[in-house]
């Protein structure tokens, strides 16, 4: 009778690989969307007041971008609005938590729930700042929904060391 050798070398196929935490990540929304691939985002800031430094000025302008971005996402009911709060005024955050209910009640839909299958997603095609202060930027954007276009203007300030959104005005 035979037994089986216990001093056999095993050979993995693979190397264990270390799993990555996920915890506090965004989740993926793999879920196939409709509209059209966004442009690359045009900007323009010819009505500065103040002048900045080249990759300051970039920087401004790609943070209002993906700010106002998110806004018309979280106006539509795209994104919850918890994920500007650190970048927005207590009062325009409330401003804004109050056009979501509203948008979603208009909808009949219950804040934070999905919306239809294949909504028409808003984009902004373009933006234009202003600095009109070394703490204060202006900027207005061009936002396509299908269609539709529709503008917004919002009025970016640095408080408590961050640039903040202290004012917004739909179109």
């Amino acid at each position: 009778m035979s037994t089986p050798d216990t001093d056999a070398e095993v050979i993995p196929l693979r190397s264990p690989q270390p799993v990555a935490s996920v915890q506090g990540a965004l989740a993926l929304d793999l879920t196939p969307r409709t509209a059209p691939p966004r442009p690359r985002l045009r900007s323009a800031h010819a009505s500065d007041l103040v002048a900045l430094e080249r990759e300051q000025r970039v920087q401004v302008d790609a943070f209002v971008g993906r700010y106002l971005q998110a806004l018309v996402e979280i106006a539509s009911g795209d994104r919850p609005v918890t994920q500007v709060l650190r970048h927005t005024v207590p009062e325009v955050y409330d401003d804004l938590s109050a056009r979501v209910r509203t948008v979603a009640e208009a909808g009949g839909l219950a804040p934070g729930r999905a919306r239809r299958p294949h909504p028409t997603r808003p984009v902004v095609v373009g933006v234009r700042t202003a600095l009109i202060r070394d703490d204060a930027v202006e900027a207005s954007a061009h936002v396509r929904y299908g269609r539709r276009s529709r503008a917004v203007a919002a009025r970016f300030e640095v408080v408590r060391d961050r640039w903040q959104c202290v004012a917004i005005a739909w179109g």
